[in-house]
């Protein structure tokens, strides 16, 4: 089975499709079986673990062209892109201390979760 991100004129995932694998024996394959299927034009192959567009495609996602890559939404105003992860990151390191933290955007800082 591969999965394959339908995409807006904007490049933003609206859905992911699931496709056999003799259906979309290439990228290529799954992208012209689903335009057929769908009557859409825009698709991209992904991956649930993100091993394909370093992320998996979820809907709301934005697909970069330049990156190849799926891209999440910001968490948090403060968070940082990072260009070779693709990911989003604190300004401030989680601490690892095997304590329970949430990010506080007010401070922009971590909060220890007393459980």
């Amino acid at each position: 089975m591969k999965y394959f991100a339908k995409l807006d004129e904007t490049n933003k995932v609206i859905a992911v499709h699931c496709v056999s694998d003799t259906d979309a024996t290439t990228e290529e394959n799954g992208i012209n079986f689903l335009k057929h299927l769908h009557n859409h034009p825009y698709w991209k192959e992904a991956s649930k673990d993100g091993s394909i567009r370093k992320n998996g495609a979820g809907i709301g996602m934005q697909y970069n062209n330049r990156l190849d890559a799926f891209i999440p939404k910001t968490p948090y105003t403060s968070w940082v892109f990072n260009e070779t992860t693709c990911k989003w990151e604190p300004p401030t390191p989680r601490p690892d201390d095997g304590k329970f933290y949430d990010w506080n955007e007010e401070t922009t800082n971590w909060d220890e979760v007393i459980r």
